[in-house]
This record gives structure tokens, sequence and C-alpha cells, in this order.
């Protein structure tokens, strides 16, 4: 089934949940941009400012530019089948 919508997510590369959002999409075969923030200040506040409640945790996923929240947040979207609603 082609993916139709456009799948972000920031993470550090050494954060074990950013490890484990990111192992759900590659699961899920969802094509998705990484945007590493690590050591980089700036970019976090700047992910805040358009995360939900100006969140600073990382990792956060955006579908089509909306926050859908954090690695819990991602995989509560997949066990309720809405992910795959959201992306396919």
């Amino acid at each position: 089934m082609p993916q139709k919508a456009k799948v972000e997510i920031y993470t550090w590369d050494h954060c074990p949940y950013c490890q484990k959002a990111l192992g759900l999409l590659k699961s899920k075969n969802i094509n998705f941009t990484q945007h590493r923030l690590d050591g980089d200040e700036a970019a976090r506040e700047e992910m805040s400012k358009i995360t939900k409640a100006n969140r600073k945790s990382v990792p956060q996923v955006f579908i089509d530019g909306v926050s859908v929240g954090g690695c819990d947040d991602t995989h509560a979207l997949d066990e309720s089948g809405e992910l795959d609603k959201l992306v396919f």
C-alpha cells in the first residue's frame, strides 16, 4: 500500500526511545525523514515550538506536519490502528 503522508522524526542518536520509535517506523516500511538534534540546542528549541504542548523530549514524530507525540504516543497510534490510517 503506498504511503500518502510525509513522516518526520526528531531524534538523538543515543536515545533508547528514539531507537524504539525508529524501529517501529522501519518495521512498518514507513518512509521518514530523520532530524538528528544531538548537541544542537537551537534546533531542539525550534522543534519544541511545533510539538504538542511545546515538548522538548525526543523522539517527536510528525505526520504531514502535525505533531503526534513521542515514542509511546506513536506506539499507541500503531496499536489502535490509527498510525496506518494516518500514513497509508
